[in-house]
């Protein structure tokens, strides 16, 4: 079993950054992929952006890639999503997922265990 918490979600200007952090219960964090996901208003669930187990690969969304940086700290337990350059098209509900199976890595039917969110919302 494991739980997530989110956080560092709020209001932020276009153009602007945060940090949102995910962290996780337990002693098996590592053995965890890691996952971001955001839903707005009236839209369906979407992929942000993925981790491996070990922190060496990372996955993006299009619509995020080279403005979302993912990264964790196995050692503190914590996942990382640094969020540069936003947009209004940015706001979100956003959520963190970990999964202990394979597949691919925007899919959310592959995560076991789902965070209850921190919202991030971006001003133009």
């Amino acid at each position: 079993q494991v739980q997530l918490v989110e956080s560092g979600g709020g209001l932020v200007q276009a153009g602007g950054s945060l940090r949102l952090s995910c962290a996780a219960s337990g002693r098996t964090f590592s053995s965890y992929a890691m996952g971001w996901f955001r839903q707005a208003p009236g839209k369906e669930r979407e992929f942000v952006a993925a981790i491996n187990r070990s922190g060496g690969s990372t996955w993006y969304a299009d619509s995020v890639k080279g403005r979302f940086t993912i990264s964790r700290d196995n050692a503190k337990n914590t996942v990382y999503l640094q969020t540069n350059s936003v947009k209004p098209e940015d706001t979100a509900v956003y959520y963190c997922a970990a999964s202990s199976g394979y597949g691919s890595y925007d899919n959310s039917g592959r995560y076991d265990y789902w965070g209850q969110g921190t919202q991030v919302t971006v001003s133009s």
